[in-house]
C-alpha cells in the first residue's frame, strides 16, 4: 500500500535502531525500590528478554512490551514487523504468547487508513501466533509509534533465560543479520528491491517454528537478537552466564550486501552505542575488517534466536532447524570465562 506521507520519514530512527543502550538502561535502573517475590523468576534485574512469575506449579506468566517507530513506508508490514518483534521476546523464554494489547503512537499527518493498515498488520501476525489482541492505549505524539504488550506463558521448569549458557555449550543463530544497515542503506536508495524483500519477510516472520523445535531439545539458555545486535546480546548472555562465548565470524549468517553497505558508512546510530556497550569485554582478531565487526554491532530488528544448547543435542536441533528455517547455523560454542567476555574467531 502506498502512502501519501512516508512512514520512515516521520521518524528519526526506525526499528529496534531506536533501542535506548544496555549500558544506559542499567544505570537509569540503578538503586529502585522493589517488592520480593519469591514467585518471581524473571525480573528486570536479569537483563531478560521478559519477565516470568509463576502462578501455580505448572503454570508461569510471561510478559513483555516492545514498540518502535517505523522501519518500512508500507503500514501493513510496519504492523507485521513490529508485532513479530514483541512476541518474539515470548518465544525467546520457551513460552507461547497468548494476550497482547496495541501500544500505538499517532501523529497528526497520518491518515485513517494508515492507522488500520498498521494496527491490521499486528493482528495478522497475532492471530498467526495464535494469540488474541485484546485491546490498547493510543495517543498522538511527535512520531508514529507501535508495538505490542505481550502476555504468555511457559512451565516455570522450562523457562529459557538468557543467563543459563553452560561450558561446552554450542550457539544456534536462526535468522541473518545486517538488517540495520540494509535498512540505514534503503533511505539513500543504496540497496535493491529483491534484497529489500528478502529482510522485510525475515521481519516480518515469527520465531514460532524456531521456538517449537527448540523445546524440543535440553537448551540450556536463548535469547532473541535485537536492537543490541549479535554482540550485544551475545555479552548479556556470557556476562549472565558467567561464561565467555566464542563466535566463529565465518560461520555467521548475515547479508552480504550489508557488508559493502557498513565498508561505505551506513552505520546506524544504535551500531555505536552495541560497540560501546560491549568493546570493553571483547576480543577481536586483526583479520576481522571494521565493516565486519560493524555487522556484529548492528541492531536488529524482529532478530533470531540465538541459543545455547548441550554439544551432545546441538546437531539434532540445528538439522531439524534447517528443515524449516534454511538461514539457521551453528555460530559459536561457550567456555569457562577466559577473562574476555566474547571472543570472535
Amino acid at each position: 500500500m502506498e502512502t501519501e506521507v512516508k512512514l520512515t520519514k516521520l521518524a528519526q530512527c526506525a526499528g529496534c535502531g531506536a533501542k535506548v543502550g544496555a549500558g544506559t538502561l542499567a544505570h537509569m535502573l540503578e538503586g529502585f525500590r522493589t517488592h520480593e517475590d519469591p514467585r518471581l523468576i524473571v525480573g528486570y534485574d536479569k537483563s531478560d528478554d521478559a519477565s516470568v512469575y509463576q502462578i501455580k506449579e505448572d503454570l508461569a506468566l510471561v510478559q513483555t512490551t516492545d514498540f518502535f517507530p517505523p522501519i518500512v513506508d508500507d503500514p501493513f508490514l510496519y504492523g507485521q514487523i513490529a508485532a513479530a518483534n514483541a512476541l518474539s521476546d515470548v518465544y525467546a523464554m520457551g513460552g507461547e504468547p497468548k494476550l497482547a494489547l496495541n501500544i500505538l503512537c499517532l501523529t497528526e499527518r497520518m491518515e485513517q487508513e494508515t492507522v488500520r493498515e498498521i494496527l491490521r498488520g499486528g493482528y495478522d501476525k497475532a492471530y498467526e501466533a495464535g494469540a488474541i489482541i485484546t485491546g490498547g492505549h493510543t495517543i498522538h505524539g511527535a512520531e508514529p509509534i507501535y508495538g505490542l504488550a505481550v502476555s504468555g506463558f511457559v512451565h516455570p521448569k522450562k523457562v529459557l533465560t538468557n543467563s543459563g549458557a553452560k561450558p561446552g555449550d554450542v550457539l544456534i543463530l536462526t535468522k541473518k543479520i545486517g538488517i540495520g544497515i540494509l535498512t540505514t542503506g534503503a533511505k539513500a536508495g543504496m540497496v535493491a528491491g529483491d534484497t529489500l524483500d528478502r529482510i522485510y519477510r525475515q521481519m516480518a516472520s515469527l520465531n514460532r517454528t524456531a521456538r517449537d523445535i527448540m523445546v524440543k531439545y535440553p537448551v540450556h539458555s536463548c535469547t532473541d537478537v535485537t536492537g543490541f545486535g549479535l554482540l550485544g546480546h551475545s555479552f548479556e548472555m556470557a556476562q549472565g552466564s558467567g561464561c565467555t562465548i566464542h563466535l566463529t565470524a565465518g560461520r555467521v549468517p548475515f547479508y552480504e550486501e550489508a557488508l559493502e553497505l557498513a565498508a561505505m558508512g551506513f552505520i546506524p546510530a544504535g551500531a555505536y552505542r552495541n560497540r560501546t556497550y560491549v568493546e570493553g569485554g571483547i576480543a577481536v582478531p586483526d583479520r576481522i575488517s571494521r565493516a565486519m565487526q560493524d555487522i556484529f554491532y548492528d541492531p536488529q530488528t524482529s532478530g533470531g534466536l540465538l541459543m545455547a544448547v548441550p554439544e551432545s543435542a546441538a546437531e539434532r536441533c540445528w538439522r531439524e532447524l534447517t528443515e524449516y528455517i534454511p538461514d539457521a547455523k551453528i555460530v559459536g560454542y561457550v567456555t569457562d570465562y577466559t577473562g574476555e567476555w566474547i571472543v570472535l574467531e
